[in-house]
């Protein structure tokens, strides 16, 4: 039933993706609809922002105005989103919703992949990008949940744990 549920986008007033997707949720618990509304997803990524010399990490949102639905498309569903408080509409010609294609749904990052690791603790590994490239290091820890991993890097002559994403770095 599951693979039936195809990602659409979802048109709202701007600023209120976050209420819109909290709304959704409420109803889709509310109305028992979770086998067709499987996620609701406001795209966002982290900037640094530099202010006043000091660096900042906020949340952006990556598509303002919208908001992204992994769903079942049936008459229902359609009514239930469509109508609901902060939606202005479906992403598609006339009111037919168009899903993303899986091409779209990668590039936009919405479903994450899991990336493949070929190191485990204890490996010595070199750093492939980011600030520290071309340090090597050993492996410290994996988190596969947070898809990072703490590498000891030796800088200034003492070792260092640094938390990298899975795919800065490579097995030596």
């Amino acid at each position: 039933m599951s693979e039936d549920a195809k990602w659409y986008v979802v048109h709202t007033y701007s600023g209120y993706e976050n209420k819109v997707k909290a709304n959704l949720e409420k109803i889709v618990e509310n109305r028992s609809m979770q086998e067709y509304v499987l996620d609701i997803v406001v795209p966002m990524e982290e900037q640094i922002e530099i202010k006043d010399g000091k660096k900042k990490a906020t949340l952006k949102k990556v598509f303002p105005g919208y908001v992204l639905v992994k769903m079942i498309m049936t008459d229902e569903s359609w009514y239930i989103i469509r109508n609901t408080r902060g939606v202005t509409g479906f992403v598609g010609p006339g009111s037919k919703p168009v899903p993303l294609t899986e091409e779209e749904v990668k590039i936009m990052g919405v479903e994450e992949f899991m990336p493949t690791v070929d190191y485990a603790v204890g490996d010595n590994v070199m750093v492939i990008s980011g600030p520290l490239e071309n340090f090597p290091g050993i492996v410290e820890e994996i988190n596969m949940e947070k898809k990072k991993v703490r590498v000891s890097v030796s800088m200034f002559g003492r070792e260092t744990p640094v938390e990298l994403e899975l795919v800065q770095i490579r097995k030596m």
